[in-house]
């Protein structure tokens, strides 16, 4: 902007106010214009019609007594329809912007509780803009976007709330490993009885399968050898068990079993328990 032989440049995106005698006359636009300022014709200044920001940082409580700071952010810009007003009803327009939003947020922010506020950031931001639009149009401004861009309470509050929210997540973990340790016993409880049940199907077929070999063996060698008894059949075959055992147990080079008593006169007294047990078992069914 220059003032050279009566002639004013204004720049874009600015205007600029223009009076006579003390009285405002015009406005002027971008561009080049003549002032004759032997007329009384002066350049009382300028006004930017730029969008602009303002932060403003207000302490205040919330419902529950805890302090905060809201920091909010204004964007706004003066109308050039109403650039008159803009330049001379406002001496500081920060200032009363600013003004406005400690009135708003301190009046709404007190009625919601910590949690409640950090929730309704865009109804504080709605509740400002609105105070702001209807205030400001009067001086000639546009009240364009209106953030609450932070709520920050003490940093003691701060840390209890991360202490609370890391508990929950411990519990919520502890939880989640009972489950699972739970779900692991469970498992392993139903695969040992499921082992110790096939385990007792084996052994059952295992004995069944002795028996009836030994029955096969005393039915044979009775029919083959006339005059024998299923008795003395049983004494021979165990008597033959007990010498394989013998022989197992010697053809080990670290083998640390021992019999009591020990001898083949003990076998009898074997074939006499067993022979005793089935007549038991007999009689009893």
């Amino acid at each position: 902007m220059g003032n050279l032989f009566c002639c004013v440049q204004v720049d874009q995106s600015t205007v600029l106010i223009k009076e006579k005698f003390g009285k405002f006359d015009d406005v002027l636009e971008p561009g080049c214009h003549c002032l004759p300022w032997f007329l009384g014709h002066q350049i009382a200044g300028h006004l930017s019609l730029r969008l602009q920001q303002l932060d403003v940082r207000c302490e205040t409580k919330t419902k529950d007594n805890v302090f905060v700071n809201v920091v909010a952010s204004i964007q706004y810009r003066a109308l050039a329809d109403n650039a008159s007003d803009a330049f001379y009803k406002l001496s500081n327009t920060r200032l009363q912007i600013q003004a406005y939003v400690f009135d708003v947020i301190r009046a709404s922010v007190p009625k919601l509780n910590l949690d409640d506020a950090f929730e309704q950031k865009n109804e504080i931001a709605k509740a400002v803009e609105d105070e702001l639009e209807k205030a400001m149009s009067a001086y000639g401004y546009e009240i364009v976007q209106t953030l609450i861009v932070d709520i920050e309470p003490d940093e003691h509050v701060k840390r209890a709330m991360n202490e609370i929210n890391a508990a929950a997540r411990l519990r919520v973990a502890a939880n989640e490993k009972a489950e699972a340790e739970k779900i692991l016993q469970i498992k392993r409880a139903e695969g040992e009885a499921e082992s110790k049940y096939l385990s007792g199907l084996g052994i059952a077929r295992q004995r069944q399968a002795i028996v009836d070999g030994l029955r096969d063996s005393v039915l044979g060698f009775s029919i083959n050898v006339p005059g024998t008894t299923a008795k003395d059949v049983m004494d021979m075959v165990l008597v033959t068990q007990y010498f394989d055992t013998m022989k197992e147990i010697g053809a080990a080079s670290k083998s640390s079993a021992v019999f009591i008593p020990h001898g083949p006169g003990a076998v009898r007294d074997v074939a006499t328990q067993i022979r005793d047990g089935l007549l038991q078992a007999a009689s009893q069914q």
